[in-house]
């Protein structure tokens, strides 16, 4: 049923290159990876900024006693230099007071509070998980201006070419300055780094781990249109709606379908096969209809051809579409359906950090 269902959208296949050959192996499939990324930076997300001449970090808070001495809370201001000059932005790390090195997740929040109703902080830290969060406006503003933080920094004059990144890769690029400073840590046990995000900052976190591969999971909630649904035949929010209210979060030749996604060289089971063959998880909610949780499903199942070059377990699940509660973990690519509408809550982080204990590194 899920093959028929992915095969009657017309939904590419993502074993074919982008010249057209078939992909049999996982070295043809790393001969073709950089050529997909190329594909979606050009068709939809813009062009990634290369990585900054220099960068440091600098301590501007620390309280050793957080969460009942349970934990330790700093604020990292992180400053690159790029050809054209400098920029910065604050991260709140928090992590446990245990010995050793602790898993770390890279969070994308919509606010810069802790603990926030998106962000469970103090329950996280129980779990001995160290949480680095970016409060994405600290980056650049989500609108069409192109004049500040680092979008000024990238366009003179706030202007960009008909490639050049929207805001989802500026987040994301950010995203893996983040990574950068994680490795400057003793406590981050850099084989478990993850990122995630909800909604646009879903796609976003998809995007980040799709085109660095030093993080080894990513967890995209209720990301939907443009991050990990399909596409094509999806129901809710489609290319023309999300290039009419939010034309920012992506390059200017991504309106080329507005209308016609039929006509896209790639579909958004992509992403989710260029994280491979590390691990993603999607979750979805009921309710979420514009975002479409049975095109996120398909979106999984579609790019599970990947991983099984790498002799992984890509997908597994029951040949049906999801129904509430589902949760299937046992592949490298994770997806479960939660009553309920468009949100991060405690039971997304729960089911996040199941998945992500049953395949830690």
């Amino acid at each position: 049923m899920i093959k028929e269902e992915i095969e009657l959208r017309g939904v590419p296949d993502v074993l074919k290159s982008v010249g057209g050959e078939n992909i049999t192996d996982v070295k043809g499939w790393e001969a073709n990876r950089e050529k997909l990324k190329e594909l979606l930076s050009v068709n939809e997300y813009g062009l990634l900024a290369p990585p900054p001449k220099d960068k440091r970090f600098e301590i501007q808070e620390n309280d050793e006693r957080y969460f009942a001495n349970t934990g330790i809370y700093q604020k990292i201001l992180i400053t690159v230099t790029m050809e054209n000059g400098e920029f910065s932005f604050p991260i709140q790390f928090i992590r446990p007071k245990t010995e050793g090195r602790h898993k770390t997740v890279v969070f994308l929040n919509f606010r810069n509070d802790v603990p926030d109703k998106y962000y469970p902080a103090e329950e996280i830290c129980d779990n001995c998980i160290a949480v680095a969060m970016l409060y994405y406006k600290d980056v650049t503003s989500d609108d069409g201006d192109f004049t500040n933080g680092l979008a000024g920094l990238l366009y003179k004059n706030g202007e960009r070419g008909q490639y050049d990144a929207g805001k989802i890769m500026m987040w994301a690029w950010a995203a893996m300055r983040v990574m950068d400073f994680l490795e400057t840590q003793d406590s981050v046990d850099l084989k478990n780094v993850a990122v995630l995000g909800h909604s646009r900052l879903g796609k976003t976190a998809l995007v980040t781990a799709a085109y660095d591969e030093r993080f080894a999971i990513a967890h995209s909630n209720d990301s939907g249109c443009s991050g990990a649904a399909i596409t094509r035949q999806k129901t809710g929010e489609h290319v023309d709606d999300i290039c009419r209210n939010f034309p920012f979060w992506f390059c200017e030749n991504y309106k080329t379908y507005r209308n016609n996604e039929d006509a896209m060289p790639f579909d958004q089971h992509y992403l989710l096969a260029l994280i491979a063959p590390r691990y993603v998880s999607v979750g979805s909610a009921s309710e979420d209809l514009w975002a479409d949780p049975v095109s996120e499903f398909l979106s999984c199942a579609a790019a599970s051809d990947v991983f099984a070059l790498y002799g992984k377990e890509g997908f597994v699940a029951p040949d049906r579409l999801p129904q509430v509660d589902d949760a299937f973990f046992e592949g490298s690519i994770g997806y479960y359906l939660r009553g309920g509408s468009h949100y991060l809550g405690r039971y997304d982080w729960n089911r996040f950090i199941e998945f992500w204990n049953k395949h830690e590194n």
